[in-house]
């Protein structure tokens, strides 16, 4: 007998790993713009300000893909929306790729990853309200882990297998070919998750709609869900400096198979690794204090690489360090959202979290690649190390005064 069969017989949920393939074409998307694309327009001598805003536009997408989540509560259902996002996700990563390394592509180059990006949030919702109808709440901590996990897992192998296979391949466009199907593969998870019931849809579409934002309001008027909103647009662990990596990899002298190596293989397992304890860790603690505290160690790296010397091997070191942080991170992001927003209208409340956690992302990266202009390397990591403890205060004093005012009722 098959041991999936076995597993899954055997538990009356759907098993945490499963969310990590769900997801990898997710990351997949992300990694190749932020890495094996960047790496290749730097090294065409294309400015890192230029670079940085490419990926920004990668980002844009996903700070608002709030807006159309109630699609994915109301209408079809949730394997019918990844199917069809994959599709349109596994073609854009290939159209990504066969665009010449010049300056004159940027600005289709750019368009191409918007609607790219916008196709892959579709995906995203998917597996989000999947997970959230299929995890109890004593695994939401490993749940989030493995769906992480694929997530950086997959930015690591459209970075650097992408990278890698760029470089070695007659033309980028069949790298990003092979990524595709890859991508494609991934469907195969849907035979492992069963279609939920949703709690919220009714035959009248209206008052689905407005099951939707009644299920949002009453989240958003909740104190847990009013924290964890806050805790989301904040600098803290947003692991925007993994963005600019290869852009950035010649202050340290780092080569293209360093760069392919840490920033993508060797990145995406450490970074996996981190996904699978943060979120062992988030079922044993409070969710919210892990993430604060996740954020914490990664500014500390931060400021730990702005201080060695710059060599290759220190681009290494912590490089991978700051990726098994970025990893807890984000565990630790899904293990409070999930524990927050229970089920309901989840792809609208998921992905209202995910997208306030994406602006962070956005600004950071901006902010990184400016820094980088004005003040180096070092200035980059600096600041941002500055803006995830400015970020870790308020957090704090937002809860205090919250606290006061409970008390004071």
């Amino acid at each position: 007998m098959p041991f999936w069969f076995i597993m899954t017989a055997r538990q009356p949920h759907t098993h945490p790993m499963v969310f990590m393939f769900l997801i990898l074409p997710f990351g997949v998307m992300g990694g190749y713009v932020s890495v094996a694309l960047a790496y290749l327009f730097a090294q065409a001598g294309i400015p890192v300000e230029r670079v940085a805003a490419l990926v920004a536009v990668g980002i844009i997408p996903h700070t608002w893909k709030f807006a159309w989540a109630p699609l994915v509560d109301s209408l079809l259902t949730r394997k019918t929306w990844y199917l069809l996002a994959a599709v349109l996700s596994a073609a854009g990563i290939w159209a990504t790729a066969v665009l010449p390394i010049r300056a004159s592509s940027l600005p289709l180059l750019s368009t191409v990853v918007l609607v790219s990006n916008f196709a892959v949030t579709f995906l995203g919702m998917a597996t989000d309200s999947l997970m959230a109808y299929g995890t109890p709440p004593e695994l939401k901590g490993r749940a989030g882990g493995w769906f992480q996990a694929g997530n950086l897992g997959g930015a690591g192998l459209g970075g650097g297998a992408g990278l890698w296979l760029a470089q070695r391949l007659p033309t980028p466009g069949m790298a990003g070919g092979i990524l595709a199907l890859a991508c494609l593969a991934c469907c195969l998870a849907l035979f492992f998750v069963p279609e939920p019931k949703s709690t919220i849809r009714d035959p009248r579409v209206f008052k689905t709609v407005a099951n939707v934002f009644n299920d949002l309001w009453g989240l958003a008027r909740s104190r847990p869900g009013l924290v964890a909103l806050f805790l989301c647009f904040l600098p803290i662990g947003s692991g925007a400096a993994s963005n600019l990596w290869s852009a950035v990899a010649d202050d340290w002298r780092a080569s293209a198979d360093t760069v392919a190596l840490v920033t993508g293989v060797l990145g995406g397992i450490l970074s996996a690794a981190g996904c699978l304890l943060g979120g062992w860790v988030c079922d044993r603690m409070d969710r919210k204090g892990a993430y604060v505290l996740y954020g914490v160690l990664q500014a500390v790296c931060a400021i730990g690489m702005a201080l060695a010397p710059r060599t290759q091997g220190m681009f290494i070191v912590f490089t991978s360090l700051y990726a098994l942080i970025t990893g807890l991170t984000y565990a630790g992001f899904t293990a409070f959202v999930l524990e927050a927003m229970g089920t309901g209208a989840a792809a609208t409340k998921y992905n209202v979290f995910a997208s306030l956690s994406n602006t962070p992302i956005y600004y950071m990266t901006l902010i990184d690649g400016r820094a980088h202009t004005r003040w180096g390397a070092a200035g980059m990591l600096n600041t941002e190390a500055t803006f995830c403890l400015l970020g870790m205060v308020l957090f704090f004093g937002v809860v205090a005064l919250l606290n006061k005012a409970n008390r004071a009722r």
